[in-house]
């Protein structure tokens, strides 16, 4: 028992001087310090500041206003109304813009101008302008605003080919009218198609951000950290209506290619390659006996377009625009989007496992390569020939000036009636003496046109086309 007794002692002694665990973390002094990263060395956030104060006073507030009458224009114009002396109530929108030279060009959805009758743009500094529609492009839902300005502070383009995904951006608007609002995300993808243009040659390859965007920030910039314009904010994927952590902008590069066209020709040039895509899977890869998947399959041709001419086949896998790759059907839009009927582009493909790289001239969508002007394309869409009436025919109609339909073909102009030999004296009270001036209405009208003119044999006529 004194043996068993003098056992435990020693036990009890020995438990009792060794360190428990928590003594020893304490002892091991196990490196800890505040999260308030204030500390010397410490890793700091990215710093936006100069990226925001460069690109901040080149986005403006575009704000519209539109007529909203509730009745029928032409109706009203041969039936008379009791709204006929009354003005219109009016529908009022904003959305953003940005300012991208200093004597007043300026980017914005074609979604925020359209229909509007009239834009005011509010700079950052609080100056408001009356703008000028220049054109719009639905098919990008791209618009170019003009203002009498001179010395601007505008934004510089950037590469949206360089931008890669994860990198940070700036979305720089007006949401809920909230100016010069700056936000910051990263570029979450690249050549995103969330099918929200209703155009049939749509091009939709946006860049994906997790910047905020909401209602207002439309038309407005997305830059990259050193302050370039990378992209016009025009979408957000969300249930609510606010924004839910996706937003799209449409690649600066498309966006410089419209505007190009638009100051030129007064109409996008649309380039095309003549063939049928499909997004190459793994599905298709595997009952096509293709390896790679990789590129855009080629399902078939457009009989005389641009790449059965230039010898693209059906079966082939394409893989580059130029040095490009494109590994979808949006980023080969985007690509092709770029270039004008008329330009020779190396496109690269794969065929039975080869790499080739075929020239293929591209055309425009009457399957040609010419350059159409907006007033060709005008007369094109009305299916008519316009010709100046001769000084005999205006004075037997008792005419100072007009424009002569000279020949009629499928269109619009026949769908509401017209026939040879009208010619025109006035679109709603604006007098017409050229297809200038036609198509000036055709661009300022936003809900329809109201033409008057006069047959060969005296009888004036009336015709509503829709806009």
């Amino acid at each position: 028992m004194v043996g068993g007794a003098f056992a435990l002692g020693i036990q009890e002694f020995i438990q009792s001087n060794k360190p428990s665990e928590r003594d020893r973390l304490v002892s091991e002094r196990i490196p800890v310090q505040f999260t308030h990263g204030g500390s010397a060395g410490a890793t700091t956030a990215p710093d936006f500041t100069a990226a925001a104060e460069q690109s901040v006073h080149g986005v403006v507030h575009v704000k519209t206003i539109s007529a909203n009458r509730q009745y029928d224009p032409f109706f009203d114009f041969f039936f008379g109304s009791p709204y006929r002396n009354s003005p219109p109530n009016q529908a009022t929108a904003s959305g953003s813009g940005v300012i991208i030279s200093e004597d007043g060009y300026i980017v914005t959805n074609n979604h925020v101008i359209q229909n509007a009758e009239k834009v005011e743009v509010v700079l950052n500094d609080k100056r408001e302008y009356q703008a000028t529609v220049i054109g719009r492009d639905p098919s990008t839902d791209l618009a170019l605003l003009k203002v009498e300005a001179k010395s601007l502070p505008f934004v510089y383009y950037g590469n949206s080919d360089e931008v890669k995904v994860g990198e940070w951006a700036l979305a720089v608007g007006n949401p809920f009218s909230l100016t010069s609002t700056v936000t910051a995300g990263i570029i979450s993808a690249k050549g995103r198609n969330i099918n929200i243009l209703n155009e049939k040659f749509a091009i939709e390859s946006f860049i994906q951000t997790d910047a905020a965007v909401n209602p207002g920030n439309s038309g407005g910039a997305l830059v990259n950290a050193k302050g370039e314009l990378i992209g016009i904010n025009s979408a957000i994927a969300s249930n609510t209506g606010s924004y839910s952590g996706y937003s799209f902008a449409i690649p600066v590069n498309i966006v410089r290619k419209v505007v190009a066209d638009l100051l030129e020709y007064g109409e996008v040039q649309r380039a095309f390659i003549g063939v049928v895509l499909e997004n190459l899977d793994a599905k298709l890869a595997n009952s096509k006996g293709i390896e790679n998947i990789k590129g855009v399959y080629v399902a078939g041709l457009n009989a005389g377009g641009a790449a059965e001419e230039a010898g693209i086949k059906a079966g082939d896998v394409i893989l580059k625009i130029q040095d490009v790759q494109v590994n979808n059907l949006p980023e080969l839009q985007e690509q092709i989007g770029r270039f004008r009927p008329g330009d020779k582009v190396n496109i690269t493909v794969s065929r039975k496992g080869q790499n080739m790289e075929i020239p293929v001239v591209l055309k425009n969508k009457n399957g040609d390569t010419r350059l159409i002007r907006y007033t060709e394309s005008v007369a094109n869409e009305l299916g008519a020939e316009f010709i100046t009436p001769s000084e005999r025919e205006l004075s037997a109609l008792k005419l100072s000036s007009g424009l002569k339909v000279n020949k009629i073909k499928e269109g619009r102009l026949r769908n509401i009636g017209i026939r040879e030999g009208f010619i025109i004296t006035h679109i709603g009270d604006k007098p017409v003496n050229t297809i200038e001036d036609l198509t000036n209405a055709m661009k300022s009208e936003r809900r329809g046109l109201l033409i008057e003119g006069v047959y060969p044999n005296g009888t004036r006529a009336y015709y509503g086309l829709g806009i």
